[in-house]
């Protein structure tokens, strides 16, 4: 995982807004140096390009996850269903406190435009897959979870259903008759409803119990 300095963390992430917004396309780098508090040289120093730029923030972004991932199914004091539990509030985290990345991601995952960025996805996505593989056969081992689970699906029930939610968050206020929640009493209120539903989806799908 790649070290990034202070100066540019924060200019990556006003990259990410940018790009959230604007699109790739659309995105101008002199605007997001300005956001950054940075002169343009300086994103030209450290990244070189604006392509170079858009592939450094999904490096940090997804290295990071794999990062506690790992830790996590590594982790000898938890039980194989609480690091279930702790991979779907982990998830959900990350989605609510990178909201502009997702969006970014979500885009990239559709256009395939970049293809440096799709080979990072790709790599990103099988060394994901193979962590939480690898956590499904403890409980297995353990007689606690279902044999013959579809890793691929349980992995896009958490990421479609958190997705969406976080995506289509307006809609879920309006047909829950949540609009006078401020932006913070929301994301407390849908971490811990997610963090439920989600976690007894997954109790259901991989449990052993009759």
């Amino acid at each position: 995982m790649a070290e990034y300095n202070e100066k540019q963390v924060r200019i990556m992430e006003a990259a990410e807004v940018h790009f959230a917004d604007r699109g790739f396309e659309g995105a101008s780098v002199r605007e997001i140096a300005e956001s950054a508090g940075v002169n343009l040289a300086m994103i030209n120093y450290y990244f070189g390009s604006k392509e170079k730029l858009m592939e450094a923030v999904f490096s940090h972004r997804t290295a990071h996850f794999t990062l506690q991932l790992e830790s996590m199914v590594n982790n000898k004091e938890l039980e194989p269903m609480a690091k279930v539990e702790t991979l779907v509030d982990t998830y959900i985290d990350r989605l609510l406190t990178q909201q502009c990345f997702h969006r970014i991601l979500v885009r990239e995952q559709m256009m395939r435009s970049n293809h440096t960025i799709v080979d990072q996805l790709v790599k990103m996505k099988k060394t994901n897959h193979n962590l939480i593989k690898a956590l499904i056969t403890q409980g297995q081992k353990k007689g606690l979870f279902r044999k013959n689970i579809d890793v691929s699906l349980l992995m896009a029930t958490l990421v479609g259903t958190v997705g969406h939610v976080v995506s289509t968050q307006h809609y879920y206020k309006e047909t829950n008759d949540l609009q006078d929640m401020s932006d913070e009493e929301f994301k407390k209120y849908i971490r811990k409803k997610l963090s439920v539903h989600v976690k007894a989806i997954f109790k259901a799908i991989l449990s052993n119990e009759d």
